[in-house]
């Protein structure tokens, strides 16, 4: 056994860090749902990379082809002008993911993090429509830059700024008020001439809000939003980065509502690798750029085109949306056996490979759920910790699992809700 060596963070890296703080172990390799430490150990993933690993750890498909391209002398790096990879990967996600959907988008490759997709959405929403305001929903989260975190609601977020957030306004969540009909309130905000709300631009949500404390939107819900938009003249934007992608056991989230956003955000595991990337989906009449008016240097990646296409290519021979959409019985299975623990205590929702145990009702504070997290560690399982308070421990396991790793896992987390709570 040999001892960590952090010094070099705790030293010299920002206070900013987080993660590796309720993780104090130093990483050397990967692969597949694990993790390994420099003293050997090896750990259940069941954070995923915050939802970038869809297909987990070292992907053998994938790495196979990024090797190739780089051993290739593959163009890197060519902000966006014409190449070769871009051209297949924008031929088979057209060709393999829009069409078999009945879906006609036209394809924006900005700066390669999802705040830089959800700034390109809010900017060209607002440049269609030629008004300001966004409709964003609490709970919500977005992003960290000024635009996108002005979206997200959570305090400690927004507190960063350092400036005032404009041009939002936020709309109860469905699950905050079970006897509000948001469908409703939305109605009144845009149609009562007392209301004070100006009509909004667009409406942006996450069809599952995952940081805000995994809780999926009804199909319904959904449905409704479309609705009201379309009647309102409103743009419908889906941020797709955390739980698109397959996650919930369709590769578009909203997939299962039968609708048809206006703009779509993606990054995280669209990357295939872990890699830097993201897109920006417009229906066609929407996209009123003028060239070079929304930018970055490093758009359109070109390694990551490559481990992006080499993604979905796995997604589509794996048949990974319907994997999810079985085995998620078996995270639900013992979703029921953790709340049997203290029913009164504990709440679990989710929905696909995207699951919540809530343990707001034992402390607000989130001390409870640190403690589970801390257990789940020291047993060699990683899980996060998000939602009010952060009192959630958040349950998103590599979409590839095997079931018999899918168990253990899982069987860590209930006994350490058993220790901790029960």
């Amino acid at each position: 056994m040999t001892a960590k060596n952090t010094k070099p963070f705790e030293e010299y890296e920002s206070e900013v860090r987080s993660y590796c703080r309720n993780f104090p172990a130093v990483f050397t390799t990967a692969k597949g749902p694990f993790l390994y430490d420099e003293e050997g150990q090896e750990y259940i993933d069941f954070f995923c990379g915050a939802g970038g690993l869809n297909y987990g750890h070292n992907n053998d498909e994938i790495k196979e082809k990024v090797i190739s391209y780089l051993q290739s002398d593959g163009v890197m790096h060519a902000l966006d002008m014409y190449t070769a990879p871009k051209r297949d990967f924008i031929t088979f996600y057209e060709e393999e993911i829009l069409k078999p959907r009945g879906l006609n988008y036209k394809l924006q490759f900005p700066g390669p993090t999802g705040t830089n997709a959800v700034e390109a959405a809010l900017k060209l929403a607002r440049k269609v429509k030629k008004r300001p305001g966004i409709f964003a929903m609490m709970g919500g989260f977005h992003g960290m830059t000024l635009g996108s975190v002005a979206l997200t609601t959570d305090a400690a977020s927004r507190a960063g700024a350092g400036v005032p957030l404009y041009n939002v306004t936020h709309i109860p969540a469905p699950y905050m008020f079970p006897e509000l009909d948001t469908l409703q309130y939305m109605e009144t905000l845009l149609t009562d001439d007392h209301s004070g709300v100006e009509k909004p631009a667009a409406i942006i949500l996450e069809t599952t809000q995952a940081d805000g404390g995994i809780n999926p939107f009804s199909a319904d819900w959904l449905r409704g939003v479309r609705e009201l938009c379309d009647r309102h003249d409103i743009l419908m934007i889906v941020d797709d980065i955390q739980v698109g992608c397959a996650r919930t056991g369709w590769f578009f989230s909203f997939e299962r509502a039968g609708i048809v956003p206006d703009i779509v955000t993606q990054s995280k595991s669209i990357g295939g690798y872990g890699m830097p990337f993201a897109l920006v989906l417009i229906k066609p009449e929407l996209d009123i750029w003028d060239p070079g008016e929304h930018n970055g240097t490093f758009r359109g990646y070109q390694l990551s085109m490559v481990a992006a296409k080499a993604g979905l290519e796995v997604m589509l021979s794996e048949h990974v949306e319907e994997k999810v959409r079985e085995r998620e019985r078996i995270i639900a299975r013992y979703m029921d056996e953790i709340k049997a623990i203290a029913p009164e205590k504990i709440r679990v929702r989710g929905i696909g490979y995207v699951w919540g145990v809530d343990l707001y009702h034992c402390d607000p504070e989130g001390k409870t759920s640190k403690a589970v997290l801390d257990e789940c560690f020291r047993h060699r399982l990683i899980v996060e910790r998000v939602g009010r308070g952060n009192s959630v421990i958040k349950v998103m396991p590599e979409l590839l699992i095997d079931e018999e790793t899918l168990c253990r896992g899982l069987e860590i987390l209930k006994e350490a809700v058993k220790t901790v709570v029960g």
